[in-house]
C-alpha cells in the first residue's frame, strides 16, 4: 500500500534565515519535496538537505495566475505519490502569501496539511528597522493591509478613509508603487499630511534600507532613494522612534 502523503504549507520569515521557526526546520530536514517562492533566501534553500528534491515556483508581481494552478497541481501531485511536500512561502502563510487558498485547494482534494506560521515582515522588517508597532504614548492599535488588491476585484476590499480615522499605525505590504495614490487617500479621508511614515526596503537582510518622511513627501522620497519590492510602509506616530532604536546594523 503506498503511505500517504501530506502537505506543509510553511512561512519562512522575512528574509533572516535565522527568523526560521524551529517546526519549520524540522519538516524541511525531513521532507521529500519542497515548493519555494521568489523571496526565499539562497542561505535557507542551501540549509535544506540533498535528498529533497527542491522546485522553485516563484512568481513576480504581474505574472499569470496559471503560475498557481502549478503549483496547487504539484502539491497535490507530490502528496498523492506519497511524498512529504513542503510549500515554503516568504513571511507568514496567512498574511497575503495565498496560504488560505492553497489550504483549501488541498482539501478539496483530499490531501493531509498542516499550515506553520512564520514571522511576517510587516512585524520582522519593523522590528529590525527599529519601529515598534504599538507603544504604551503612542499606538494601541496596528492594521496591516495589501497595497496590491487582485485586479479581478470589481471593488477595492481597502477602506483607506476608514483606516484614517481608525487606527494608530498601519502597515501596508506590497504598496511602494501605489504609495503616491494610498497617501493621496489617507490625506484626503483626513489623516495629516504631517503623519510620520518609512518605508523599509529588503527588512531583516543585510540589503535592509530604511527612509522616512511624512504622509505628503514619502511617496517621493522613495522615489528619489529607488525603493523597490520587496518592501513595507509603515504610517504612525510610532515611525518617530525608529533612529533612537534602530539596532541592526547592515
Amino acid at each position: 500500500m503506498r503511505k500517504k502523503g501530506k502537505v506543509f504549507i510553511c512561512g519562512a520569515g522575512p528574509g533572516d534565515p535565522k527568523l526560521v521557526t524551529v517546526r519549520a526546520m524540522e519538516v524541511l530536514n525531513n521532507c521529500d519535496v519542497v515548493l519555494y517562492d521568489r523571496l526565499i533566501c539562497k542561505d535557507l534553500i542551501d540549509e535544506i538537505p540533498a535528498k529533497s528534491k527542491k522546485i522553485y515556483v516563484g512568481r513576480a508581481v504581474g505574472d499569470s495566475t496559471i503560475h498557481q494552478n502549478i503549483t496547487n497541481e504539484l502539491m497535490v501531485e507530490h502528496a498523492k505519490n506519497g511524498k512529504r511536500v513542503v510549500r515554503l512561502k516568504g513571511g507568514d502563510p496567512f498574511i497575503f502569501g495565498r496560504g488560505a487558498e492553497e489550504a483549501e485547494y488541498l482539501l478539496n482534494h483530499n490531501i493531509d496539511f498542516e499550515i506553520i506560521p512564520g514571522i511576517t515582515s510587516a512585524i520582522g522588517s519593523a522590528a529590525y528597522a527599529g519601529i515598534p508597532l504599538t507603544h504604551r504614548r503612542y499606538a494601541s492599535s496596528v492594521a496591516i493591509v495589501t497595497g496590491h488588491e487582485d485586479p479581478k476585484k470589481r471593488t477595492p476590499i481597502v477602506k483607506w478613509d476608514k483606516l484614517a480615522k481608525t487606527v494608530n499605525t498601519i502597515v501596508i505590504l506590497m504598496g511602494v508603487e501605489e504609495l503616491e495614490y494610498i497617501s493621496h487617500k489617507l490625506i484626503k479621508a483626513g489623516m495629516s499630511k504631517k503623519s510620520d511614515a518609512a518605508v523599509i526596503e529588503n527588512g531583516t537582510t543585510t540589503k535592509q534600507r530604511v527612509v522616512k518622511g511624512n504622509l505628503s513627501n514619502i511617496a517621493e522620497i522613495a522615489r528619489e532613494n529607488g525603493m523597490k519590492p520587496p518592501a513595507i510602509i509603515i504610517i504612525g506616530k510610532v515611525v518617530s522612534l525608529q533612529e533612537k532604536l534602530a539596532w541592526f546594523c547592515k
